[in-house]
């Protein structure tokens, strides 16, 4: 009988960690230090299995579901397992500050004369300009506010067969924190939703600093 409600038990529990698949749906908060700044998030969102430790590190990877901006549960399983070709997941990485700009700041000095003239009306007031030969982002695009503003949206998204292979082919950086750098990947669908992704993105990341 004991032998029996072992193997009932460890059936189970190998079950349901079948179904995880690497995932977790605890909600423990792990408070995680990167350099000068202090997150605190929940299991859940936090994408690798090694990283749901306190402590240290030099990168964290977390992911979410949009719209809801909420990590793994049951419930939300098909997202985070691309089932039937799903496409709802925001990536996010912190790490340490590297560069003094983020990729807003980056554009005047450093993309803007690097794109080929002209670009090409993208959805919701965006451009979209293609990257020469010899700038190293041949494969790629940049995609631009249209605006006048200082410091507008700004990404790079992948091109071609890559894009289509890709979960969340366009990504962007943001600075936030003491000393942070926040690149986030989102699929390039929710590019007409940028406004609304930026800003819930910022929002998530802002509530985990505990600084």
């Amino acid at each position: 009988v004991v032998v029996a409600a072992g193997i009932s038990v460890a059936g189970r529990w190998y079950g349901k960690s079948l179904a995880m698949g690497g995932h977790t749906d605890e909600t423990m908060v792990f408070q995680i230090e990167l350099g000068s700044d202090v997150l605190r998030v929940p299991a859940n969102m936090i994408r690798f299995e090694h990283a749901r430790r306190h402590g240290a590190v030099a990168k964290l990877d977390l992911y979410m579901r949009w719209p809801q901006m909420d990590g793994f549960s049951l419930e939300a399983r098909h997202a985070f397992n691309q089932e039937n070709g799903s496409r709802e997941l925001l990536f996010l990485s912190f790490e340490e500050r590297m560069m003094s700009r983020d990729m807003s700041g980056r554009y005047e000095p450093i993309y803007k004369a690097m794109v080929s003239e002209p670009g090409r009306k993208g959805p919701a007031g965006l451009m979209v300009y293609s990257f020469p030969e010899g700038t190293g982002y041949v494969d790629e695009l940049l995609v631009v506010e249209n605006s006048d503003s200082a410091a507008p949206f700004v990404m790079r998204c992948l091109s071609g067969a890559q894009a289509r292979d890709s979960l969340a082919p366009c990504e962007r950086d943001i600075h936030l924190g003491r000393g942070l750098s926040l690149t986030y990947r989102m699929p390039a669908s929710l590019a007409s939703s940028w406004r609304e992704v930026d800003a819930a993105v910022k929002e998530a990341a802002e509530s985990f600093l505990a600084n």
